[in-house]
């Protein structure tokens, strides 16, 4: 096998061989060679911008003579390749490969592909900016950098990938950041042997230090406002090429119920928001599993007046209650997974109608009773409070392991579920920092900018999570 940076044993790297054996069967590899001074170029044509290519290579090359072209491929914005292999990854990357006199040069004529800056779909934006991320990472970087106008943003570049070779780039501000998070991050990054990435929320499940944990260690987010003010707050931020969902880390579980659109409103709105998120939580997760315990095992719990109404709803019921708050459960998801799926508006119809219909045939058949509907639909409605999709999805799948329990032991299997999920979420870390700050370890200014949000004088300090070596972010006064 030839040697790629020397393949052919000579003093100097004559690599266009090796390039073109590398390049064969590719449809839209392109191979040009201008007689007249022995100049071959090389470019991948479904990459190349046909206008840029034409000025900045094809004609200029195609009227000069040898001394001509050596010295125009000796100025900017020329880059000279030392190895075969330095070709190959440029020309992957849209440039253009040109080879004189048994050595190479690299120049970009890429394309941009890919869509224009739009509004999320995923992250409602109710008061705030509407701009979202793309797949590209320079766009990405763009708009970030538009926002933090700052030398001190520093932009590092890593490679993911036997196949895809993905880049990965890392953002963090010098002297706000933690250097120890962000060496233990690149390590954990080139420590991933995979052959490809195609998402960052693909790629997160490959660093995370709890694989197996339901919960996730890493927000990703396709807001550029919530992405700037994290990294302002001492955060890093990694943007994986395709995707337009951003890493940030490190996380706490608290930071998933919080949402840009918090800081845009007045503190006790803001404040009313975050409380509500996490009421939203208690409910979703428990108040289908409490309602299969208490008609399961618990009469004595029901008020008399409202008991005589469960006991004639639940009178023509052939089910026990677990069963009847699985079906129904399960359902509610299917509804929920078949609206995803299909287009906007066919899903919007299918969710209202689909619900509506099932859920009032369901009782008239005597399926299931009233009350647990209004539980079950309580429970849903309470999880899109959430601004987090992933750890939206995760709570729905911790709502049927209580269930579950709470069917087989009552209460005694509720809490001990709720004691699980506790002790699941105590013995997680993101990057070494404890994922539920501010509550363990206790923090009572964290807390102002955690289960509710402070006036802007009172957030003085940055997060205690960050570590920041310069942890004062505010010196307003009231």
């Amino acid at each position: 096998m030839p040697n790629p940076s020397n393949p052919e044993g000579l003093d100097r790297p004559p690599f266009l061989s090796y390039v073109l054996e590398q390049f064969k069967d590719c449809v839209d590899f392109t191979h040009r060679t201008f007689a007249c001074n022995g100049v071959n170029v090389v470019y991948l044509s479904f990459l190349a911008d046909n206008d840029q290519l034409s000025v900045e290579v094809l004609k200029p090359f195609n009227a000069m003579n040898d001394n001509d072209s050596a010295a125009v491929l000796a100025c900017d914005p020329y880059k000279r390749a030392k190895t075969a292999e330095e070709c190959i990854e440029g020309v992957l990357n849209g440039d253009a490969a040109i080879f004189l006199d048994e050595q190479a040069w690299l120049i970009s004529v890429s394309r941009q592909v890919g869509r224009i800056i739009e509004q999320t779909e995923t992250e409602t934006v109710i008061a705030g900016p509407h701009d979202g991320f793309v797949e590209n990472p320079v766009e990405n970087i763009a708009v970030l950098r538009r926002r933090i106008k700052s030398p001190n943003l520093k932009t590092l570049k890593l490679s993911v990938g036997e196949i895809t070779r993905t880049d990965i780039y890392l953002l963090y501000m010098e002297g706000i950041t933690n250097r120890d998070y962000l060496n233990k991050l690149i390590d954990r990054i080139k420590g991933v042997e995979i052959d490809g990435i195609f998402e960052g929320n693909m790629f997160v499940q490959l660093i995370d230090e709890n694989p197996n944990s339901v919960f996730p260690q890493f927000m990703t987010t396709e807001r550029p406002d919530g992405v700037a003010s994290k990294l302002v707050g001492g955060r890093v931020a990694v943007i994986v090429d395709g995707s337009p969902s951003v890493i940030v880390c490190p996380t706490a579980f608290f930071d998933f119920f919080s949402s840009p659109d918090d800081y845009y409103n007045r503190w006790l709105i803001g404040t009313a928001l975050r409380l509500l998120r996490v009421f939203g939580f208690i409910v979703t997760i428990g108040f289908t599993a409490f309602y299969v315990s208490v008609t399961t095992y618990h009469y004595e719990l029901i008020p008399h007046t409202m008991l005589l109404n469960l006991v004639e709803s639940r009178s023509k019921v052939p089910f026990p209650p677990l069963y009847e708050a699985l079906m129904m459960e399960t359902t509610i998801e299917l509804l929920r997974e078949a609206g995803a799926r299909l287009p906007t508006k066919i899903g919007q119809t299918i969710g209202i109608v689909g619900g509506i219909v099932i859920g009032q045939a369901a009782v008239q058949a005597g399926f299931t009773s009233n009350i647990l509907i209004i539980a079950v639909a309580t429970s849903a409605i309470a999880s899109f409070v959430i601004p987090s999709y992933v750890m939206s999805g995760s709570l729905r799948l911790i709502r049927f392991g209580l269930i579950i329990l709470a069917g087989i032991m009552g209460n005694l299997g509720l809490f001990m579920g709720v004691g699980f999920v506790v002790i699941q979420l105590a013995g997680i870390t993101n990057l070494g920092a404890s994922y539920l700050t501010p509550i363990a370890p206790a923090n009572v200014k964290d807390a102002m900018d955690t289960f509710v949000r402070a006036p802007f004088w009172a957030l003085r300090k940055r997060p205690s999570i960050t570590r920041s070596p310069n942890p004062v972010r505010s010196k307003m006064r009231k």
